[in-house]
């Protein structure tokens, strides 16, 4: 399976990016490449998938991210989840105006957003 998007190393999204989960006392890793994958360290989780993410967030500021799993474990992820290899989930991103955060979104709606991820530096 072919990437759909090669991301050029100065987009905003490349690097990598933690979501620190507190009430589970768990954090997630995204390590988004300019390969067009990206790795998911969720718990005992690892999901490796292939992304299509814009290149410009749209007039109302969201980066479009559609995501299709391409290799999981079967270890649960922070919540307890497992998520099936082949799924496909579509978010949208919210940039903090910095660049060292964002936040993930259901729906291009700022209600529906959860995080913030956080720019992780030398890892």
């Amino acid at each position: 399976m072919q990437a759909e998007t090669l991301l050029p190393k100065e987009h905003p999204l490349i690097g990598l990016w933690r979501i620190n989960l507190p009430e589970q006392r768990c954090a997630e890793i995204y390590d988004i490449r300019t390969d067009g994958t990206t790795q998911i360290l969720s718990g005992g989780q690892v999901v490796k998938t292939q992304y299509d993410i814009s290149l410009a967030p749209n007039a109302q500021g969201f980066y479009t991210w559609m995501d299709t799993v391409v290799q999981v474990n079967s270890e649960p992820d922070c919540m307890g989840n497992v998520v099936p290899n082949g799924n496909v989930a579509t978010n949208y991103i919210v940039m903090h105006a910095s660049g060292s955060k964002f936040m993930m979104c259901q729906k291009a709606d700022i209600e529906t957003c959860f995080g913030p991820f956080l720019k992780e530096e030398g890892i």
